[in-house]
């Protein structure tokens, strides 16, 4: 009897070694991936409460974008808070805050709305802006929605077959609510990890603003101090002569109904900071208080009185700097 041929173990050795070496590949490249992106689809930012409980909620980048734009909406069209939950927690549970290009039938975006049932065309659906918007025009249609439960209030908005789902939602969106129009500061934090796709610099920190809070955000305006009005700076897209820093004014202007001119700073700073990745955003001042992108814990902590910290809390000002 002829001696079999080694050949078909080698081959074998020879795959196995192949499809381990391909896994790893793919694991490497999941990696870099994450830490590119800023870890989408792994949390990257958290939410405390602003009261003694100590609930906290995290999510991802990408997630706080669009948490970020949902608020800005809401409060530039004088929503309440309340309004601002719903709307959070509806786009957790349809979405998961995530502005989808599929689902159920025709829906679509971060609220799945139907282009068929006249919510919009596909491409303004799949526009987050619009889509928050659209949501809160069907939103202040329904009779005292801010004393309904929760679930009612998106119920009879969304009509989702699954009506109870998004009382689960509820906890996380309060605390996002709280943070993102400014009601709990100091609150939100991100790791702040560099998105490789995204534009970023001044000038899309501006677009970015006037695309969630209008072109008024960027305008020159008076704050109320006291019983004296105190011009506020012209925002600037050049600081400390490196040009890599917007002063954003914190005016009355899209302060929505019954909104202090602090809760509005803090809205814009958190705003910042959640979109910290997707724009490249190093730093956010405003108040004494200073967010830096790649600390451990990213926490807000106090400024020194001197400096570019002081100046923005005598001025009434958001700093951004941006990374480039």
């Amino acid at each position: 009897m002829p001696d079999l041929s080694p050949a078909p173990k080698r081959r074998g050795r020879l795959f196995r070694f192949g499809a381990a070496l391909v896994a790893m590949c793919a694991v490497a490249g999941y990696l870099v991936v994450q830490y590119l992106t800023g870890g989408a689809g792994t949390p990257g930012c958290k939410v405390v409460s602003g009261k003694s409980n100590g609930a906290t909620y995290e999510f991802t980048p990408e997630q706080a974008v669009n948490a970020a734009t949902i608020a800005a909406v809401g409060t530039g069209r004088g929503m309440p808070e309340r309004a601002v939950t719903i709307a959070l927690a509806t786009a957790l549970q349809e979405s998961a805050l995530r502005n989808l290009g599929h689902g159920d039938r025709d829906s679509l975006g971060l609220f799945q709305q139907r282009p068929s049932q006249g919510w919009g065309t596909p491409k303004e659906i799949l526009d987050p802006t619009y889509a928050a918007n659209i949501f809160y025009k069907h939103l202040a249609k329904v009779p005292d929605y801010t004393k309904l439960p929760l679930t009612v209030a998106a119920q009879k908005v969304q009509r989702s077959g699954y009506p109870t789902a998004y009382a689960k939602h509820e906890p996380g969106a309060m605390l996002l609510a709280a943070a993102l129009t400014g009601q709990s500061p100091a609150t939100l934090t991100c790791e702040g990890r560099p998105a490789a796709t995204q534009a970023a610099g001044t000038d899309a920190v501006r677009t970015a603003l006037v695309r969630d809070f209008g072109r008024d955000v960027l305008e020159t305006a008076s704050a109320e101090v006291g019983a004296e009005a105190t011009p506020t700076p012209t925002p600037s897209a050049s600081g400390s002569g490196s040009g890599r820093t917007v002063m954003l004014p914190v005016t009355e202007t899209g302060s929505g109904s019954g909104r202090s001119l602090r809760q509005r700073g803090w809205q814009l700073a958190h705003w910042a900071v959640a979109n910290a990745s997707a724009l490249h955003i190093e730093r956010v001042s405003y108040a004494g208080r200073q967010w830096t992108a790649g600390n451990t814990d990213s926490r807000w902590r106090t400024a020194g009185s001197q400096g570019a910290a002081g100046a923005e809390q005598a001025a009434g000002a958001v700093r951004i700097v941006t990374a480039q």
